[in-house]
């Protein structure tokens, strides 16, 4: 394998010179596998690992696993980065009373709450929920080291590249955690 850099739960979001992967076949997926069942890449295949709100997908039970898998298919000293959304800063704005901050129009959620769960829960298809302390606490559990809050596109890991995909900054914090 040539590539070694993987966009894991890349969704619609391509890029190219890295492996988009995804549970999905849509369009721009190099490669369809659910992390649930294992990554069909040998041990110690990349470099590091991006992911942009890709993890909250997951229930609970299968979090520490899917990290776990992650950690499997990268390098010693490689790197995994993830954007995940950011409950503090959501919680944050509801009790800032600022509406502006979530991206749920009127018409699903009028309310400042309804806004708050909504967007949270990203209409049904997130099923946790992170703040910078849990993602550590997980990332730990499932034998990763020098974890590090990082900001939107910008690593201290030495793969500059690895935060290159970032998006969603108003809404996501990013951690880096090493192999």
């Amino acid at each position: 394998m040539t590539v070694r850099r993987m966009n894991w739960g890349c969704g619609c979001d391509r890029h190219e010179g890295w492996l988009n992967t995804d549970r999905r076949m849509l369009r721009g997926v190099d490669v369809c596998a659910d992390i649930r069942w294992g990554l069909p890449f040998p041990d110690a295949s990349f470099e590091y690992i991006a992911s942009n709100h890709a993890l909250q997908m997951l229930a609970y039970g299968e979090l520490i696993p899917a990290l776990g898998e992650l950690r499997r298919v990268l390098r010693p000293g490689g790197v995994l980065r993830m954007g995940l959304p950011d409950m503090d800063r959501a919680i944050d704005a509801y009790r800032a009373g600022d509406p502006g901050y979530f991206y749920v129009p009127d018409d699903d959620a009028a309310t400042l709450g309804g806004k708050l769960s909504v967007q949270l829960t990203w209409y049904g298809s997130s099923q946790a929920l992170f703040n910078f302390d849990y993602a550590r606490e997980l990332l730990e559990k499932a034998g990763f080291n020098d974890i590090t809050r990082s900001s939107f596109r910008h690593s201290e890991s030495g793969y500059a590249e690895v935060a290159s995909i970032d998006n969603r900054e108003r809404e996501t914090f990013f951690v880096e955690a090493t192999k």
